[in-house]
């Protein structure tokens, strides 16, 4: 499909963005980008550019970084640029009434969920730790709702089994461009549908804490490993061991695998409880079976196979995780 380029004001800030701006920038006039103010990071406290911002000098756009949004100075900036419709993706801020209403067609957002599931500012994290095998992109009309606007358009794809929150928001942020543009093009046709959310449906998706990572071993084995796959890009999974937080860089189920010669379908100890201690990883009991940890990091050493850990100063056999 085929349409005139729309004068469009893009709102974005972190690399999921991204293939959302270039999308952007190769069909339609992006008149203005505006993202998150550059922000002390890291030991040394240097300012650190959202990957947003860098990209649209890389671009040639025009960049905005406000403080606050609803400023007089910032509305009538946007106001000046004459934009046929506003676009976010990931910006990170709330946008107030009086902003939505100023571009022509208002302000359509890129979200990463099947809306009304997963609300909120981490929709890929719970969709995976909530073990769904099915998510996609929605672009909604914003209101000033927390995503609670008007569905325009949805895409939807399997979650693959191998998935975890940093490869699934990558895969999601290029079907996010491709779904934004074919609803742009049915915007500008005036035939892009819109269709209210069911709030009976909602589900709610806040921002991770580093709490959400803590492996709960007396959950299921496949909720034990889908929660692995959530927090993989932050704050990733963990457990206190001696009074030290491990960090667990790769884990798996345990198919198959044998204690004292018989298969293991139950918890072999209370969940927590390592049952083996082989070359291939530590084997810990779960709510209903085992889960295998395969490479940890403790705090204050370096990264590590779970055997070689078990070997030195980490758990043995019969030892309690939980």
């Amino acid at each position: 499909m085929s349409s005139k380029p729309l004068r469009v004001v893009f709102f974005g800030s972190p690399d999921f963005a991204l293939p959302i701006l270039d999308a952007l920038a190769r069909r339609h006039d992006v008149v203005l980008v505006v993202s998150q103010p550059d922000r002390p990071a890291g030991r040394g406290l240097s300012l650190r550019v959202p990957p947003v911002a860098a990209r649209a000098r890389e671009l040639g756009l025009e960049l905005e970084q406000p403080r606050r949004v609803r400023s007089e100075h910032f509305l009538a900036r946007l106001a000046s640029v004459g934009a046929d419709v506003g676009v976010t993706a990931a910006y990170g801020r709330i946008l107030p009434p009086a902003l939505l209403d100023i571009p022509r067609h208002g302000v359509l957002n890129v979200h990463a969920s099947l809306l009304p599931k997963f609300r909120g500012a981490a929709p890929v994290q719970w969709a995976l730790i909530a073990g769904e095998l099915e998510t996609g992109i929605t672009v909604m009309q914003t209101e000033e709702g927390l995503d609670t606007g008007p569905v325009r358009l949805q895409r939807r794809t399997a979650i693959a089994p191998e998935e975890d929150a940093v490869s699934l928001m990558a895969r999601l942020a290029l079907l996010g461009a491709e779904t934004l543009v074919e609803a742009l093009d049915l915007l500008a046709a005036g035939t892009l549908p819109s269709t209210a959310q069911d709030d009976a449906l909602a589900t709610h998706a806040p921002l991770l804490t580093s709490d959400d990572g803590r492996v709960r071993w007396s959950d299921s084995t496949s909720a034990v490993l889908a929660r692995h796959r959530g927090v993989a890009a932050w704050p990733g999974s963990w457990f206190e061991y001696s009074g030290t937080r491990v960090k667990v860089l790769e884990m798996s189920a345990a198919p198959g695998r044998t204690v004292d010669g018989g298969e293991v379908t139950t918890p072999a100890g209370a969940p927590g409880t390592v049952t083996t201690a082989e070359s291939d990883g530590l084997a810990v009991a779960t709510g209903d079976g085992v889960t295998v940890l395969q490479r940890v990091k403790p705090a204050g050493s370096r990264a590590m196979s779970a055997h070689e850990w078990s070997l030195g100063r980490g758990p043995k056999v019969g030892e309690s995780l939980a």
